[in-house]
């Protein structure tokens, strides 16, 4: 049978495989707005808010319209609209697979030429909660201080036509002028990104960028916006096109960009949205007065692993993070790292049985129907997932042993080859300094971590030097395989 393209006008047709949306896509009003339209959010917080709607009525209300503003964005844009913004979820685990087709999105609006169109939507009261996921290079932080970085080119061109902004931050500052000056409730602001309590750094750098132009106008923000943090979790490797092919082939769906997660999801969030919100915890979200416990685990415990696992993985030659899980070394790297390292920084975690936590991520990982790959990790994940336990771990005198050694696959890694002399992709703000300071310092770490806007105060501290450098040492003059070896050794013995 011919595959049928995605659309509202076929959605009848799609139903032999695929769960096609329990609600009439057409009722669905937007009072959401949401910038980064990536796999993560269309397999996260749209899916809840999709499942929602199929729960209750009264959650049609509460649309997605989705902001386009990078000129990256604008393949999303061309995928999507042509679909009616409808797209395919696919859920794997194991030789289980889920199939559905989401309808919470309401719409798309178009910005990557001018920031007009999205500031013009935005006006509207309807929208009641605006929220992100943009990566924390989205927000034009300084990545040392983790502040609002003034020198930025988008800070700069932000502040040289503040009321036709480029970056998300400054579309959001432009926009609460706008509803200030208009007598208009703000909407809530909520990031739904990898960053440590993540709602107070989006009010800073909201804040810094505000100050720049107005401090009254800062001063209203900090008094009338909420911020609330959330801690989000579920893994969603890049589409490929073999994933579009087996759509169409398996189920007959032709999707232009669909989305491929694992089947785990979890949603914390913290109960501050003045101008109310949808009953997300009836589809299994959680509400809390404090989200910094759940958001602290699942930075230490699963995206310090992912990126060390990530970094020893592509050393080793494995493209994918189940078969770099598959090495018996590796796996239990990580659960050293997280038994002796990055777990013991941890407070107690309501309602979390921890030891069970880590065991689960390391099955999620070793997931084999998702395929996630080192490279996406690797270039999604910032230096700081491993450099913040670090500091930790140093400030109480504490063991560094498998953080330096992550930190050290890190820092080989971004010399842009391995060992056999094949190229590896360093995609990274820096990667020209990155690889110039790898060539030059050989198996010495200093010169690399001399970067102070990446290291810090790092840099000068003598035992993560020498934990580091043993490793790299070894990286260099005896290879990724010999150091697996002995780091596999060192879970057993202690040394």
């Amino acid at each position: 049978m011919k595959p049928i393209a995605l659309n509202r006008g076929t959605l009848s047709m799609l139903g032999r495989s695929a769960e096609i949306p329990r609600f009439a896509p057409a009722r669905v009003a937007a009072s959401i707005a949401h910038f980064g339209l990536g796999g993560f959010h269309r397999a996260h917080m749209a899916r809840y808010t999709h499942e929602l709607m199929e729960r209750d009525p009264a959650a049609l209300d509460w649309g997605i319209l989705g902001c386009l503003l990078m000129p990256g964005d604008r393949r999303m844009g061309e995928s999507l609209a042509p679909q009616d913004n409808l797209y395919t979820l696919i859920e794997r685990e194991g030789s289980d697979e889920r199939v559905r087709i989401i309808a919470s999105l309401v719409g798309l609006v178009d910005a990557t030429a001018t920031s007009g169109p999205i500031l013009e939507r935005l006006d509207d009261p309807a929208f009641r909660i605006v929220s992100l996921t943009v990566t924390e290079h989205g927000y034009c932080l300084s990545p040392a201080t983790k502040r609002l970085d003034p020198g930025h080119p988008l800070v700069r061109a932000d502040l040289e036509t503040p009321e036709m902004p480029r970056s998300a931050i400054g579309v959001i500052v432009e926009m609460l002028r706008r509803r200030k000056l208009a007598g208009k409730a703000p909407p809530t602001l909520m990031t739904c990104d990898n960053i440590q309590h993540n709602g107070e750094v989006l009010r800073a750098t909201v804040c810094a960028l505000a100050a720049l132009r107005d401090d009254a106008l800062a001063g209203w923000i900090e008094r009338e916006v909420s911020f609330p943090s959330t801690m989000v979790d579920r893994i969603t490797p890049v589409t490929s096109q073999a994933d579009i092919d087996v759509l169409a082939a398996r189920h007959g769906i032709v999707d232009r960009w669909p989305v491929v997660s694992e089947s785990f999801s979890q949603w914390v969030i913290e109960d501050r949205f003045p101008q109310g919100r949808p009953a997300w915890e009836k589809v299994g979200a959680q509400f809390v007065t404090d989200v910094t416990p759940y958001e602290l685990m699942k930075l230490r415990l699963l995206n310090a692993s992912h990126l060390a696992v990530a970094g020893l993985g592509q050393l080793a030659g494995y493209v994918t993070i189940d078969e770099t899980l598959a090495d018996s070394r590796i796996r239990v790297v990580m659960t050293a790292l997280m038994e002796r390292e990055t777990g013991p920084t941890l407070p107690a975690i309501p309602g979390v049985d921890l030891t069970a936590y880590k065991a689960h991520l390391i099955a999620r990982f070793a997931n084999p129907a998702i395929r996630d790959t080192v490279q996406r990790v690797n270039t999604d994940a910032p230096i700081n997932y491993l450099l913040d336990p670090i500091r930790d771990r140093l400030r109480k005198g504490g063991d560094v042993t498998f953080l330096a050694l992550a930190l050290a696959a890190w820092l080989r890694r971004v010399r842009g080859s391995d060992e056999r002399g094949n190229p590896l992709t360093v995609a990274h703000p820096r990667a020209e300094l990155l690889r110039e300071k790898a060539i030059e310092g050989g198996a010495d770490p200093r010169p690399l971590l001399s970067i102070e806007s990446l290291f810090g105060d790092l840099r000068g501290n003598a035992v993560l030097v020498g934990a580091t450098q043993r490793w790299l040492i070894s990286l260099y003059d005896q290879g990724i395989e010999a150091t697996l070896d002995k780091a596999a050794a060192v879970t057993r013995t202690g040394r």
